[in-house]
């Protein structure tokens, strides 16, 4: 039990650490061992960033059974503050991410939601990213939906792991 809790709090500790850009791309060891993989990859990567390739996590949503524990350990690692919780944002407890995005640290709002890390990425068009990924073979959980005074979420999921957007 020890080490699943430890381990739901790194996985969140190592999204907030290592972010998302295009610059983390894997290295050629780590790719297939082809005599043209490296190459491949330098083009992926070439043609992500040349498309605009952004990633940004708006908001990374954690929901735990134990809120006041989670904060604490947040606090103690990272240094962060937590407000007081925001009705609006399902009772999350939320502190700023040093990419201006929120950490959302909450009860399950419901008997049958689960623990879960989910992060919401920014997107310019929600409705536009939620057809794409449906249209991907996601299914869409949550379709789009405005929080007063935050924007409009949507929740996506594909091969069983949860995915929220974010439009501003």
């Amino acid at each position: 039990m020890l080490r699943v809790g430890l381990a739901f709090v790194a996985l969140p500790s190592t999204i907030l650490h290592l972010g998302c850009t295009p610059s983390q791309d894997r290295t050629p060891q780590e790719t297939e061992h082809s005599p043209d993989s490296h190459l491949a990859a330098n083009d992926e990567k070439t043609e992500s960033t040349a498309k605009g390739n952004s990633m940004q996590i708006q908001y990374l949503e954690i929901v735990t059974t134990d809120v006041d524990a989670v904060c604490q350990t947040y606090s103690q690692l990272h240094g962060v503050t937590f407000n007081d919780a925001d009705q609006n944002l399902g009772g999350a407890r939320t502190a700023k991410l040093a990419s201006g995005g929120v950490l959302g640290i909450r009860p399950p709002m419901r008997d049958t939601e689960k623990p879960v890390v989910r992060p919401y990425v920014l997107v310019s068009d929600i409705q536009a990213a939620v057809d794409a990924a449906a249209e991907a073979g996601a299914e869409v959980a949550l379709p789009p939906m405005e929080i007063a005074g935050h924007g409009t979420c949507a929740i996506v999921i594909q091969g069983g792991i949860e995915s929220g957007l974010w439009q501003l």
